[in-house]
């Protein structure tokens, strides 16, 4: 039996005991890759803007695998300051740069800080170097070189997964008021860039005409975000900045309307949808008036129609094909032929 294409993805963002619900999308990821017949090996770290994490990852890997590098095919670096760790490059090497990592981090007024300029040239870097670059946005591509080719293919959503679960069930499973109109917001509260107070003074914009109640989803069980978002009536986004946020994908699997501002892939995911809305400025009243739309609508939306391309089954298999695309090319550079278990 032919050998699986085997990866040690690394990345600078897991799941761990003191954050559990983090990056999903990852978790999902190497499951579908699993199952897909990859042999997948994650080594994560803690960055946190620190220079010494950064040190102490590469420090930790290259002593770990220091014999185990033929184990592997390939390295997959999810997030741009990951491709960092992995080098000297001892295997080919794919990148995903979800967000900030390109795009750059923002201040709380929306200017690039000067270290998101610095992750933002890091990233440059790591992508020369890289055999693969894959951006989640076409955002990403105005700080990459027009010359580099790159994979477009942003997160996918585990449609098999995701229940259909009346609106009235769902809400009184999560003890939530059965008559009131609820706005759902995801993300965390205290980072500016999420824009919490802004959607705060949406909804309270909105409620001088039309009553509403903002609900608030953070620090949650994935599960538990999914049924809040068949318990609501609409999904409001007021980030700052955004690569392709899956909670939009995934709102849209529930049939979940969604008042958004123009950020990430948003206005690509939401086009042409009735009952989602995006709303042309950051005005508290500009969203307000872009979610009355939404709740008062009044039809069901066609969101999970609009995603089907977007099921992780179809983002895994277009995965794997730019694993055996590395491989191949890797393989015809060393005269060695490419023989895969995925190859077809």
């Amino acid at each position: 039996m032919e050998a699986p294409i085997r990866v040690l993805m690394v990345t600078s963002e897991w799941p761990t005991e003191s954050s559990p619900f983090a990056v999903p999308f990852l978790v999902q990821q190497v499951e579908f890759l699993r199952r897909a017949g990859a042999e997948v090996d994650v080594f994560f770290f803690r960055g946190a803007k620190n220079p010494f994490n950064y040190m102490r990852a590469w420090c930790r890997l290259q002593w770990k695998y220091r014999s185990k590098w033929k184990q592997y095919d390939l390295v997959h670096a999810h997030f741009g300051q990951a491709a960092l760790i992995p080098w000297p490059k001892r295997l080919p090497l794919v990148i995903t740069f979800h967000g900030v990592d390109m795009l750059g981090q923002l201040s709380k007024t929306g200017r690039m800080t000067l270290r998101g300029k610095l992750l933002v040239w890091l990233g440059r870097l790591a992508a020369r170097f890289a055999d693969a670059v894959i951006i989640v946005s076409n955002e990403m591509k105005q700080n990459l070189p027009a010359n580099m080719t790159l994979h477009m293919l942003p997160t996918g959503v585990d449609l098999a997964s995701l229940p259909e679960l009346p609106r009235e069930e769902a809400r009184h499973q999560l003890g939530l008021p059965i008559e009131e109109r609820l706005v759902l917001f995801v993300g965390n509260p205290n980072d500016p860039l999420k824009g919490y107070d802004r959607a705060c003074e949406a909804v309270d914009t909105l409620n001088r005409r039309l009553p509403v109640k903002l609900v608030l989803g953070w620090n949650k069980r994935h599960d538990d975000i999914i049924m809040m978002m068949h318990a609501c009536d609409a999904l409001i986004v007021t980030s700052l900045q955004e690569g392709s946020p899956t909670i939009v994908k995934e709102a849209l699997a529930c049939n979940l309307g969604i008042a958004s501002v123009d950020v990430g892939d948003v206005v690509e995911r939401l086009a042409g949808i009735a009952g989602c809305e995006i709303a042309p400025d950051r005005e508290p009243e500009t969203i307000a008036t872009a979610l009355e739309r939404v709740l008062l609508h009044g039809e069901e939306i066609k969101g999970r129609e609009a995603i089907k391309d977007l099921d992780e089954t179809i983002i895994t298999d277009r995965l794997m094909r730019i694993y055996r695309g590395v491989m191949r090319h890797v393989y015809e550079l060393s005269d060695r032929p490419f023989v895969s278990s995925q190859s077809k």
